[in-house]
């Protein structure tokens, strides 16, 4: 699938030499939470139409531009902080969602990559890191078709 970018993010990309910043960010949501977590690979805050993003170190694989869907990445957060590890572990019921999107620091509400919509299956937390692996809330890729399997249990009649 071809991906569209912005006239300046292309030009941006194809030139030798630029200025432009190109910069990720990650929001999560859960019903617990007050307010989003909100963060961007940034030194310093980004103020977006949804609100200001947080500077915070962290590595996102984005999913490769094909036809299949990424089923699955893994983010490293940096825990030196302990703000995002504290309301991450206090979170309890149905899986967070997280959306990564990576635009320029120039136009910061134009959505140059994404945004990429996951559920937080599962954290590590550590001194140093948290690892969060992203993915889809119902694995529907490895499910098996059709779903019941017939027997001559619960289905007598197939079988002589």
């Amino acid at each position: 699938m071809p991906r569209t970018l912005s006239p300046a993010a292309a030009q941006a990309i194809l030139a030798r030499e630029t200025a432009v910043v190109f910069l990720s960010s990650m929001r999560i949501t859960h019903p617990d939470l007050a307010a989003p977590i909100r963060i961007v690979n940034n030194t310093e805050p980004v103020i977006r139409a949804d609100g200001e993003y947080i500077p915070w170190a962290f590595e996102a694989p984005l999913p490769d531009d094909n036809e299949q869907p990424a089923s699955y990445i893994d983010v490293t957060i940096d825990n030196v902080d302990r703000r995002v590890s504290r309301m991450i572990r206090d979170l309890g019921g149905d899986p967070p969602q997280a959306v990564i999107e990576v635009f320029t620091a120039q136009a910061p509400d134009v959505v140059e990559r994404g945004p990429f919509a996951f559920s937080v299956l599962g954290s590590e937390l550590d001194v140093m890191t948290i690892r969060l692996s992203l993915g889809y809330e119902e694995d529907f890729l490895n499910q098996g078709v059709p779903a019941q399997s017939y027997t001559p249990s619960n289905s007598p009649g197939l079988w002589p």
